[in-house]
């Protein structure tokens, strides 16, 4: 056989490649299965968004090539949604570019700035696309561990002089994934200022922005002055409109770095299926009417989840954002066997080492299902919880 190259073989495992066959085999033995692991809401996405898709099938010619272009109405729409819930301007041609998906193009943009001897720096724990894009690109990722310490903030001046020089692109996540983290303004203007004064890329990753709760209203980076120099901030419809498996977003900001990941993009794919596009725009069309809705049923499952899994023994914290709780584990407990354990017992959860070094002492839940199924799975945990004690 053919060696695999360098890179392919520093690639980490992906945490939720193996969870979906262990799935089907516990099913398959009658095991009552309740999956928290995924970022993948149990909900509808909006029925606009799905009249439009049943549509295009009497529509030739949205079943064409795409290309980088892709639906006119599409961009335009993501500029539209910008503006108004930022406030902020774009143009629809040189400042926005389609993606199937935020992961792919959050992926792909390293190819554009990353070479061999070049980092980025990339929270750990955190989303296995920034070093999976990093590693393929020849690149080094430099981890930089996000803990309570910090408030899970990736702070730049902790970093080596040495990384800093040789740094590319800054990966930032807030709201976070998988802590549930926020960050404030003033962060980001600190960060804002040390990727200008080092010309570094700063990857914005912002798909959680609208899962917000109890007032708190999520940022844009574009809010800091001068992140138009050098930053890209990448939206998703997967968690705003529960369009997880649909694969459609885009991603914003300064042209230079927008028409880098358009170039590559131009090599690798040919455009994301107009009909979903066409979708989306009917998504985003609805979403003042239909967004309060489904994040007052991620409000009741959040609350649900940190009664439920408080109540057997977790002590965890009541996250302003995203689908997540972070849950600290006791310190003799490795977050790989706590992942078996719950297996055992037919509750997926994501042992938090396997979103890096980082996350270990961590598991990541997902409230995506209903408070009934949440609240018998936090049971199971406590019984699990108790079994290492035994």
């Amino acid at each position: 056989m053919p060696r695999f190259s360098d890179r392919y073989n520093g690639l980490p495992p992906y945490p939720l490649a193996t969870i979906p066959q262990r799935k089907r085999e516990l099913i398959a033995r009658g095991v009552d299965v309740i999956d928290l692991g995924a970022g993948d809401a149990d909900l509808a996405p909006p029925q606009a968004a799905i009249d439009a898709l049943a549509d295009v099938g009497t529509t030739p010619a949205l079943s064409r090539y795409g290309f980088g272009l892709g639906l006119p109405t599409f961009r335009t729409a993501a500029v539209e949604w910008m503006q108004k819930r930022f406030g902020h301007s774009f143009d629809p041609i040189t400042e926005v570019v389609p993606l199937l998906g935020s992961k792919e193009g959050l992926s792909h943009l390293a190819l554009a700035y990353v070479q061999k001897g070049d980092t980025t720096i990339v929270p750990d724990p955190g989303y296995n696309a920034y070093r999976g894009g990093t590693q393929l690109a020849d690149g080094e990722p430099y981890l930089y561990p996000i803990t309570p310490r910090t408030k899970f903030l990736v702070e730049l001046d902790e970093i080596p002089d040495d990384v800093m020089r040789r740094a590319r692109i800054l990966y930032l996540n807030y709201p976070n994934n998988p802590t549930g983290a926020v960050a404030p303004l003033d962060y980001l203007a600190r960060v804002v200022q040390t990727c200008r004064e080092r010309d570094i890329v700063l990857v914005y990753d912002n798909p959680y922005a609208e899962m917000t709760f109890d007032g708190y209203v999520a940022p844009s980076i574009f809010d800091v002055e001068g992140a138009r120099d050098v930053a890209i901030e990448f939206h998703s419809m997967s968690k705003t409109f529960n369009m997880t498996g649909w694969r459609c977003g885009w991603a914003a900001g300064n042209k230079d770095i927008v028409g880098a990941l358009s170039r590559v993009k131009s090599f690798v794919d040919t455009g994301q299926f107009q009909g979903v596009q066409h979708a989306a725009v009917a998504a985003m069309g609805v979403a003042d009417a239909w967004l309060p809705g489904n994040v007052a049923v991620f409000k009741e499952r959040r609350d649900a989840a940190v009664a439920a899994f408080r109540a057997n023994g977790f002590p965890c914290e009541s996250p302003m954002a995203t689908m997540y709780l972070w849950i600290p584990l006791p310190s003799h407990i490795k977050s790989q066997e706590f992942h078996e354990r719950m297996l055992d017992t037919g509750v997926v959860v994501l042992p938090g080492s396997a979103l890096g070094a980082g996350g270990e002492g961590f598991f990541r839940v997902s409230f995506i299902t209903s408070p009934a199924r949440i609240a018998e799975a936090a049971a199971r945990a406590g019984e699990v919880l108790r079994s290492f004690s035994a």
